[in-house]
């Protein structure tokens, strides 16, 4: 009986080698954490969906093993962000690849805060979007109510190891906002079809509001001053080593905008973006669906990646935002676009799945 458990156990081993060789070697660059946030429950569906076919193909190895790898479907990743959140869970690609290492990583908390010769431009606009911010009216948001987001997206599939960019898709967000660890953090429908939004795989009490789960709340919790939320970002956003410490903590902070949160936070989350070495504008910024406005923009030029971040030209209002290469890579050449979104309404509902003319 030993011998057989043994065999079969080693058997299995084998297969999982198998199967392991022939996919494509695994990614090496940390997608922006804005486009993982948004989407990180439909990639964990993917993955789930990935993990059943495994199986499937281990109870059948014996009678069709070779056409189960065949057949097996390779994952079609969300934008590379949220690919983001979500940041961690390995949405993206290996953009190192016939890229020089021009840059070198802050890599030290908060000491990279001081003013940059190249953002003066960029720190007046953000001033001037700041104060717009700041005098919208604040909205009422009750704990057990849902933000509710509309945008359209689109992102490049990396897993060939060329860039391709997918379709625009349709996308509505319903976000818990009660402040206690919730395992059930809201819904998603894209392209039609709704998914819930469950809570992080780690967090086995469900995940608290925070980086992870804004709520308008936790929102209203940040320090308004702008040098004390930049302390606080950078001391809270996750590090990656395959990214500039300032521009992971810009993409967190355009992890947030777009949202509703209280209008002093939104103003000094601008006036901390503005803080950040390197930030500059980007006149000619577009969003998803080609509306262009006033940009900030910052470039990871150790990885060839800009991130840039689209305002109404009018009331300054928050339009979208889109990541592209900068360097010609494997994946594509300069100005190859990887993700982009253009964000179409906000509002508060009483329910999951309930549309804002309805409530």
């Amino acid at each position: 009986m030993k011998d057989r458990t043994t065999s079969a156990s080693r058997e299995w081993r084998d297969d999982r080698e198998e199967i392991a060789r022939l996919l494509p070697p695994p990614a090496d660059w940390d997608v922006p954490r804005e486009q993982h946030l948004r989407h990180k429950d439909l990639l964990m569906r993917t993955i789930d969906r990935d993990q059943d076919q495994v199986r499937d193909h281990d109870r059948d190895r014996d009678r069709d093993r070779d056409q189960a790898v065949r057949t097996r479907p390779a994952r079609r990743l969300p934008r590379p962000a949220l690919l983001a959140p979500a940041t961690a869970l390995a949405l993206a690609c290996a953009v190192t690849a016939g890229i020089a290492l021009t840059g070198s990583d802050k890599g030290s908390g908060t000491a990279s805060h001081g003013a940059a010769t190249d953002m003066r431009p960029a720190a007046a606009l953000l001033d001037r979007i700041s104060t717009a911010a700041g005098e919208r009216t604040a909205p009422t948001v009750r704990d057990d109510q849902f933000v509710y987001t509309r945008e359209k997206t689109r992102g490049a599939d990396l897993t060939t190891g060329k860039a391709v960019l997918g379709p625009l898709v349709d996308r509505e967000v319903w976000s818990a906002q009660e402040p206690g660890r919730l395992r059930k953090l809201g819904l998603i429908r894209e392209d039609g079809q709704t998914f819930p939004v469950n809570a992080n795989l780690g967090d086995t009490h469900g995940t608290a509001a925070g980086l992870y789960r804004p709520t308008y709340r936790w929102f209203g919790s940040l320090p308004t001053d702008p040098d004390r939320l930049l302390t606080y970002l950078y001391a809270k956003t996750p590090r990656a080593e395959s990214r500039e410490r300032d521009q992971a903590v810009f993409e967190q902070i355009g992890a947030l905008l777009g949202g509703v949160m209280p209008p002093r936070t939104a103003a000094a989350l601008y006036r901390a973006a503005a803080k950040i070495p390197g930030v500059t504008p980007a006149p000619k910024a577009r969003d998803a669906i080609g509306r262009q406005g006033l940009g900030i923009a910052r470039d990871d030029t150790r990885y060839g990646i800009r991130t840039e971040w689209v305002f109404g030209t009018k009331d300054y209002a928050f339009l979208g935002s889109r990541s592209y290469l900068i360097k010609d890579t494997s994946y594509g050449k300069s100005g190859t676009l990887l993700s982009s979104d253009a964000e179409l309404d906000h509002a508060v509902v009483d329910e999951a799945g309930e549309s804002p003319a309805a409530g």
